[in-house]
């Protein structure tokens, strides 16, 4: 009886170098805020692993905590059901550690401030720096700050082409775009390949240039502040106006509602950054915010600002600046 001969048929395939990998399968999120968080849930939605860094436990715990509830909210409304969500959390994982990004293809800098209440670029370009030392050459390194530039960032890595800048709507699930931004040393291999990813998490493209505060944000300070002038000069009561953003303009929460869920000490920091780039009055944050500031009415965060909310972050009373707005 002869004998069966049994051959490997790796060698008749495409080569190591021409094997396509899965795009995407595995992305990191240096810091688990607001912003981390939202970008997290997006991406394990659309089937990506994720792992996330954080400076503590508690702070890891936090990050899940917030993102199970977001899922449950969801699931109240009717946007998702119970397995998917397990399914979700099930591809999130929190650590300290920054060697568990060896495997990313794809990394996201979004890191809260500090207790000075600054994100300063020697910190990001720090973190930029640790996340080179422990992943491939081939892995994207990408920053969601609308502050600071991306070319800045990057500038003092060994592999300064793979830095790009993105900028996630967060504040609404409905919002699927992000804004783009490609530096001067990032090339197009990297940005195509970051705009294959946006699109994988069902979300559309902006491409912008490189400028402070981006699109988004320098339109949306100027609108506020705008809007704080009207409260303050008697115009029309803070009712009208944020009703006649969401209504009329389409806004999803209202020019209010939506500077308390972006978080009204965020909100200064953005103008002052953009006076100082760009020398314009109308960016500098209006009276009114520093006031809210000042009192510690941050938005939803401390569950007071422009409205006031429950623990769930439901708005509760419309009396908040009766005395304040004077």
């Amino acid at each position: 009886m002869s004998r069966e001969i049994v051959e490997p048929i790796e060698k008749y395939g495409l080569s190591q170098k021409a094997r396509k990998k899965t795009l995407f399968s595995r992305i990191g999120i240096v810091g688990c805020g607001l912003e981390g968080q939202n970008i997290a849930r997006f991406a394990a939605y659309n089937g990506i692993e994720v792992v996330f860094i954080e400076l503590t436990k508690e702070k890891i715990d936090k990050a899940i905590s917030n993102i199970t509830r977001a899922l449950d909210n969801r699931i109240e409304n009717w946007g998702l059901t119970s397995s998917e969500k397990k399914a979700i959390l099930g591809r999130i994982k929190g650590t300290k550690n920054y060697e568990a990004l060896k495997d990313c293809e794809f990394i996201v800098e979004a890191i809260r401030r500090d207790d000075s209440g600054r994100r300063s670029s020697e910190t990001r370009k720090d973190i930029f720096k640790r996340i080179e030392s422990v992943v491939s050459k081939d892995c994207i390194i990408a920053t969601n700050t609308t502050s600071v530039i991306i070319t800045e960032l990057a500038s003092e890595l060994e592999h300064k082409e793979r830095c790009i800048s993105l900028h996630f709507m967060v504040a609404s699930h409905e919002a699927r775009i992000v804004e783009v931004v490609k530096g001067l040393y990032t090339t197009d291999e990297v940005y195509e390949r970051v705009s294959q990813f946006v699109k994988l998490i069902n979300r559309r493209v902006i491409p912008v240039e490189e400028s402070v505060g981006l699109v988004s944000i320098r339109m949306f300070i100027t609108m506020l502040n705008e809007a704080c002038d009207i409260l303050m000069e008697g115009v029309a009561e803070k009712d009208g106006i944020n009703t006649l953003t969401e209504v009329g303009f389409g806004m999803r929460f209202g020019i209010f509602a939506l500077a308390d869920i972006l978080g009204l000490e965020k909100i200064a920091r953005w103008g002052e950054n953009l006076f100082d780039e760009f020398g314009h009055e109308k960016y500098k944050p209006s009276p009114l915010i520093k006031r809210l500031v000042r009192a510690k009415r941050l938005g939803i965060e401390t569950g007071e600002g422009f409205f006031r909310y429950d623990e769930n972050d439901k708005r509760i009373d419309d009396s908040i600046l009766k005395n304040i707005s004077k």
